[in-house]
């Protein structure tokens, strides 16, 4: 079987010398806390990185050795997210498109190009939104290992705080574990208010 070449999309658009282009991908639509998380990588041009792909296919101790690697080695990374709060205000799509915007903001160099996971930008620079594009862009797996890190570390000092949750082990997601903790411990103020296990515990509360 052929293997797949995750620099195809980048390789299009060097040969009309667009050489800084940030890959894009965002973390945490469906846990139940904290916020949504983005990342943008500018990547050297023809950079290799064994291992490197979607963060979704990779262990925990892969990402995390990946993690320096890639912040050492990039051009320029920029993180941006979205709290809780503003999930709840604006959805979590919309969310998600702000994250992304404010990791672009956040990037030291501006890009020619974005190549970004699904999703439309609004923004003048140009882009294409690749479906499954983590798994087919080496820059948006880069940006996916970044933004899934960031967010996991995010949840471990939560944990700390809150062991009783055991967020340090389902981060955030609705696992069994965590709906048994929320219904016994009740929601804390970083959980997203409109998402369908909170929002039900709370109206079960209210109707007791």
């Amino acid at each position: 079987m052929e293997k797949l070449d995750l620099l195809a999309y980048e390789k299009k658009l060097y040969k009309d010398k667009i050489t800084l282009i940030a890959g894009v991908d965002e973390v945490g639509r469906g846990p139940l806390v904290g916020p949504v998380v983005a990342a943008a990588v500018i990547l050297p041009k023809n950079y290799k990185l064994e291992g490197l792909n979607d963060s979704k296919k990779l262990s925990e101790k892969k990402r995390e050795e990946l993690y320096p690697i890639i912040m050492k080695d990039a051009i320029s990374v920029g993180v941006g997210e979205c709290s809780p709060k503003e999930i709840d205000e604006i959805n979590i799509y919309e969310a998600s498109r702000k994250a992304m915007m404010r990791a672009l903001e956040n990037l030291s160099v501006k890009p020619e190009y974005i190549l970004v996971d699904a999703m439309p930008l609004f923004t003048d620079t140009p882009h294409s939104a690749i479906i499954h594009g983590d798994a087919l862009s080496l820059s948006i797996a880069a940006a996916s290992v970044i933004a899934k890190v960031t967010r996991d570390k995010m949840m471990i000092e939560l944990d700390k705080v809150h062991p009783e949750y055991g967020f340090k082990k389902h981060k955030g997601y609705p696992t069994k574990a965590h709906i048994e903790a929320l219904k016994k411990y009740g929601p804390l103020e970083n959980y997203r208010f409109t998402y369908g296990p909170v929002r039900d515990l709370i109206k079960k509360e209210s109707c007791d």
